[in-house]
Formats: structure tokens, C-alpha cells, sequence
């Protein structure tokens, strides 16, 4: 494992953010100072003050983890979603590119919205959210990612577990166990995927949770926002919806009644 592997934001410091940021070479974007670092899990997430007009929010990707085409392919995706007037929050096209590289960093610039977590809790938002899921699902269906890869038991049973158990993570005097409740697991999903079929696989949001969603109250831009697009790829549709439901099987049924009186507006939903 090389130094950047091991620490890949550890030359990423606030000079360096700032900096970047004015490597744009446009007035617009000339950073005042202000520096803000917002909750991420895989990236690096700033608000950062402009000398002149609003604030705007930098994503410095996580070295090594997607391939500028792969992130491209997801700009282009939400870029298609704001063309057809959906409520996503897309990346800048500065300079020709949404892409952009300062010291062995790559980053993104979007514009910065505002909002609370919504109400998931209530009837009428969860319509609200699956109206929109379900026009965002409508488009992801028109065609197939190529760079970006898709949701299968493979890449998120089997080599998470390989990696696991190659790489020393488990205690010794628990692999035993671990890895039998682990072949229990994907032996069930084995035969969901079994008992469901062919199912339709289509362009997604990937991470749909309430985190990355903005809910506004009042004004144009009234209802959610959805960001952070980082974990889209292929995949069936209820990976877009299952993270909005919780509590017991009978409350997440009276949810999923709620988000789907809004998605089949729009989109047609397997229930396998």
C-alpha cells in the first residue's frame, strides 16, 4: 500500500482546497476564505465562501475509488436529470468540464442549497419523494450505464467478504463463525435473486436516505432536493426506496403504500 493509499486527503489542507478552487481561473470563483467541511463518508465535502455571489460546495473525489469516466458518466446522468426540470443539485460546467484536478486532487463544484431532512414520518412527503424517484427512475430507465458498475451480490457480498477475511480484519477466534453467518446471508439473497427473476435494472440514485435530501418548505423550489449522486449506478428500483422506510413490518408497509401512490405516477414498479 502506498502513502496515498493509505492517507489520500493528507496533502488535501485548506490552502490546498482554497487554492484549488481559484485554479478555476474565473472571477466568480475566487474563494474569500471562508471554509466549511460538511459530513462525507468516501469524499471530501467543503463550503466555501466566493468573493463575490453565494457560497459554493467542492467534492474532492477519494483517490482511486472511481475513474474520471465513471464520475463523469454520473455528471452527465444528473445533468440529464436537471434538464427535464428534476429538483437534483448537479455539478458546475466550468471551463467546458465538470471535472477539475489541483495537486493530485480531483473535485467538483455545485452550487449550494439549503434544507432540512424531511419528514419521512409523514404521508404527504413520502409521496412527495416518491413522485420524484419515480420521474428520476423514469429517465435512469432510457439507458444503461457503461463506466459505472451495477448492484449484484458479487461486489457487495462475495468481495467485500474475500477482502475481509484475505486482509486479517477478522479476529482469529471469530472467522469461524463469521464466515458461516456470512454464507447464511448470501444464501439468502442468492434466493431472493432466484425467486424474483429477471428483474429490470435501471440508473439510480444508489444512496437514496434522507441525508441526502434537502427538503425546502416554501418558495419555487418547495418539496426535495436530491444530491450526492457519488453511489449511482445500475441496480433494481427498490434499492432507491428501501432506505426510506423504518420501524415495524406494518409501519414500513403503510410507507412503502405512501412512497408508491407518488412513484407509479411516473414509473411502473416490480414487485418481485
Amino acid at each position: 500500500m502506498t502513502t496515498l493509499d493509505a492517507t489520500p486527503y493528507a496533502s488535501l489542507t485548506p490552502d490546498c482546497v482554497l487554492n484549488a478552487i481559484d485554479s478555476l481561473g474565473a472571477e466568480e470563483y475566487r474563494a474569500d476564505g471562508r471554509l466549511l467541511a460538511l459530513n462525507s463518508y468516501e469524499n471530501r465535502v467543503y463550503q466555501i465562501g466566493m468573493e463575490e455571489g453565494p457560497m459554493l460546495v467542492a467534492k474532492f473525489y477519494r483517490p482511486g475509488r472511481w475513474s474520471d469516466a465513471a464520475i463523469l458518466e454520473e455528471h452527465a446522468f444528473v445533468h440529464e436529470l436537471a434538464a427535464q426540470e428534476l429538483p437534483v443539485v448537479a455539478p458546475l460546467l466550468i471551463s467546458g468540464t465538470t471535472l477539475h484536478r489541483f495537486a493530485d486532487h480531483r473535485f467538483a463544484v455545485f452550487a449550494k442549497r439549503g434544507g432540512r431532512s424531511p419528514e419521512l414520518e409523514d404521508s404527504a412527503t413520502l409521496e412527495w419523494m416518491g413522485r420524484f424517484i419515480g420521474r428520476i427512475h423514469a429517465i435512469g430507465a432510457q439507458r444503461a450505464f457503461r463506466e459505472r458498475p451495477a448492484l449484484d451480490i458479487a461486489s457487495f457480498g462475495e468481495e467485500p467478504r474475500d477482502f475481509l477475511l484475505e486482509h486479517d480484519f477478522i479476529p482469529a477466534d471469530l472467522v469461524e463463525a463469521w464466515e458461516s453467518v456470512i454464507s447464511m446471508a448470501l444464501d439468502g439473497v442468492s434466493r431472493c435473486y432466484e425467486r424474483a427473476g429477471g428483474v429490470r435494472r435501471l440508473r439510480l440514485h444508489g444512496d437514496c436516505h434522507a441525508g441526502n435530501v434537502l427538503w425546502n418548505d416554501s418558495g419555487a423550489d418547495q418539496g426535495p432536493h436530491f444530491v450526492d449522486f457519488d453511489d449511482s449506478r445500475m441496480g433494481p428500483a427498490v434499492q432507491d426506496l428501501w432506505m426510506l422506510l423504518s420501524g415495524e413490518r406494518e409501519e414500513m408497509t403503510r410507507q412503502l403504500a405512501d412512497v408508491m401512490r407518488g412513484y407509479r405516477r411516473f414509473y411502473d414498479f416490480e414487485p418481485s
